[in-house]
């Protein structure tokens, strides 16, 4: 049996059991740099990924993810950060995770063994063709995601298969195949390590890339988050005053009246309207601030 590369032995630390504390953290860490170059190594499928599941998504499409142990987390993680940080809806960013929601605060490792039930599991969905699957695994020959992209794909469904490990069977029947070769783990076998640091930073690059793409962000700006608490409405008003010249009490007299929508009121701001007015201007440009202030 040929082993998955995230499966090997590092040469790197053969004795790492035996290094000093200092020796034996800066190992660790620094090892995680071949996560980063991993990330680099596939800018074009990543870029792939964003224009092909752009359309989809601005038809009404959701951006599913499906995971097992570390790698589904993971997924979770990405999915539940989406409303908060760009007002993307919940409904529209799901997460399955083998064993179900539970196996994120208790191992269930035995879940991920079952192909028919992950693809039980994303058929409960509903999936169609404006979706989004985006289905991870180290090894990329977790029975539980292959069952689930099995599934994806019957409903025409885009299918994304993020991998650690080259030729895996989760990249080569996906629509679009990603390997992220962080190679072998400076604790064998432990993909918690740089192979699930490589997955958090591709989903983050994925996720945050479409939500640009999507107007939620103005210049630099998260100009579409939800301000749900004082952290977020002081980071509203700071957003809005950038975006728009004003002084900060203007901001947030603005934010008050049209229920702390960062887009909004920038434009309420900037074209000297109301609410209403700002909106349909938004509305009319397809959700961007850029198009919303053009005459």
């Amino acid at each position: 049996m040929t082993l998955p590369r995230t499966e090997l032995a590092s040469e790197r630390h053969p004795m790492l059991d035996r290094y000093t504390t200092a020796d034996l953290v800066a190992a660790l860490a620094d090892d995680q740099r071949e996560a980063v170059a991993a990330v680099q190594a596939v800018i074009a499928p990543l870029a792939q990924v964003v224009d092909a599941a752009l359309p989809r998504l601005q038809a009404g499409g959701r951006l599913i993810y499906v995971g097992a142990g570390t790698s589904g987390r993971l997924g979770v993680l990405d999915s539940v950060e989406l409303p908060p940080t760009f007002s993307w809806p919940r409904e529209r960013a799901v997460a399955v995770l083998a064993g179900g929601l539970g196996a994120m605060f208790q191992s269930a490792e035995g879940a991920e063994d079952d192909g028919d039930q992950g693809a039980a599991d994303l058929r409960a969905l509903g999936p169609g063709a404006h979706d989004v699957v985006l289905l991870l695994a180290a090894s990329g020959a977790t029975p539980f995601v292959l069952g689930a992209l099995r599934a994806a794909r019957a409903a025409g469904s885009l299918t994304v298969g993020l991998a650690n490990s080259p030729g895996a069977p989760l990249a080569t029947g996906a629509d679009i195949g990603i390997v992220l070769d962080t190679g072998p783990e400076a604790i064998s076998g432990s993909t918690r390590l740089k192979a699930g640091t490589a997955q958090k930073i591709a989903l983050n690059t994925l996720s945050s890339a479409l939500m640009v793409r999507l107007h939620k962000v103005h210049g630099n700006l998260m100009v579409d988050l939800r301000a749900t608490n004082a952290k977020l409405r002081a980071r509203a008003v700071r957003l809005a005053a950038q975006a728009s010249g004003a002084d900060a009490a203007a901001a947030q007299a603005a934010l008050a009246r049209c229920d702390w929508r960062v887009k909004v009121a920038i434009v309420m701001l900037r074209c000297q309207c109301d609410a209403d007015a700002a909106q349909a201007r938004l509305l009319a440009a397809g959700g961007s601030v850029h198009g919303a202030l053009q005459d």
